[in-house]
């Protein structure tokens, strides 16, 4: 990862622009989601989708990563393939997506229920993402990473799931990766104090069992050491002063949801 790079507030608006792309393409692709759709077609319409609407998958080839987006099903974490996988009742899919319009960059991710989940799968699910709410919450300009790190571990403690550590968010924006590195566990007051400028992506990464996780040989795809399934939220924020500034959202998708119910 590079150094931290500060954004002035119009590079902010084009990373928000970039995020709003994003962000319509992860709604799109909800309205996909469902029983007897194949992983790699929903890659294919997010590869058009963005294409379509002047941006680029910030993804693809990324360090030599084949696909539009990260599709990782069931027990896998992050960066799992789209494949002829074809959803299933039952399933959870955490969809993980970047763009690259005007040469501003976004992430975010969300994990979908496929149909009817489990009781315990659907508190996973809640719970992960009012972790990322929580985190969320913390940064502001003047806070510190580890404050951000302590809400989300201290909220996800509560409920005995497991904390992926060995992936963390980072910074964003200008390249996909950049400093600081941003843990989902942490003490508060420690890491790099926040400030304006700053553009990050939190990204909680919760497992149902155990927190460890194993690499695979396709050298991209993290999944659980137990099987058991994970959730994976994420949003782009710009630390600002007073309260934080989400790049990202996740309206669209929802709205998709809630029309689906």
């Amino acid at each position: 990862m590079s150094k931290v790079i500060f954004k002035t507030k119009e590079q902010i608006d084009l990373i928000r622009e970039s995020c709003d792309l994003l962000s319509k393409t992860l709604g799109e692709l909800a309205k996909e989601i469902k029983p007897g759709v194949r992983t790699i077609d929903l890659d294919k319409l997010a590869y058009e989708f963005i294409q379509d609407h002047g941006g680029t998958p910030a993804f693809l080839n990324y360090n030599g990563f084949p696909y539009s987006l990260c599709i990782s099903m069931n027990d896998q974490v992050v960066h799992g393939f789209p494949s002829d996988y074809t959803l299933k009742d039952g399933d959870i899919i955490s969809v993980d997506g970047g763009v690259v319009l005007n040469n501003y960059i976004s992430d975010s991710a969300y994990t979908f229920a496929v149909g009817e989940v489990s009781e315990e799968i659907k508190s996973l699910l809640a719970v992960t993402k009012e972790s990322l709410n929580l985190g969320i919450e913390q940064a502001v300009s003047g806070k510190r990473i580890g404050d951000i790190s302590f809400a989300i571990q201290n909220y996800v403690d509560q409920f005995g799931f497991g904390i992926v550590k060995e992936l963390v968010g980072h910074g964003v924006g200008i390249e996909l990766h950049e400093k600081p590195e941003v843990p989902n566990y942490g003490r508060r007051g420690n890491g790099p104090k926040l400030m304006e400028g700053m553009v990050i992506a939190i990204e909680p990464m919760i497992n149902l069992g155990k927190a460890g996780v194993k690499f695979w040989d396709d050298g991209w795809t993290v999944s659980t050491i137990d099987s058991k399934p994970s959730a994976h939220f994420e949003h782009t924020v710009a630390i600002s002063k007073g309260k934080p500034d989400i790049l990202t959202s996740f309206s669209y998708i929802e709205d998709i949801l809630n029309k689906k119910r």
